[in-house]
């Protein structure tokens, strides 16, 4: 795996990260404040695994006067669904393998 991917996975890999993440994805556009009042932690707390997720490239921010809103950056997942595709089709041929092992010691 590359460098790229283990920060991902790293940064995915905390659970209050991927939940605000995965808010993102779902609503979309959304302030400090809002992803504060459905994160169940402090407001500093928030506003550091923001700053993790952006480092990642999974979120930008942009200012409108003091409010900060953040956007989620489908696009910086590509690296981990072609993985995750790559796994799976070796992962496919791997069983086919062994599905046509166990035919031939049935016969």
């Amino acid at each position: 795996m590359t460098q790229s991917h283990d920060v991902l996975f790293r940064t995915l890999a905390d659970p209050t990260r991927r939940a605000i993440f995965e808010r993102l994805c779902r609503k979309g556009d959304q302030t400090v404040k809002a992803l504060t009042a459905h994160a169940g932690i402090s407001q500093p707390a928030v506003s550091k695994h923001l700053g993790v997720l952006k480092r990642a490239g999974l979120v930008t921010d942009r200012q409108d006067g003091r409010q900060t809103h953040y956007s989620p950056q489908l696009d910086a997942l590509t690296p981990l669904t072609d993985w995750t595709v790559r796994m799976a089709s070796f992962w496919e041929s791997r069983f086919d393998n062994l599905e046509d092992l166990l035919k031939r010691m049935d016969n």
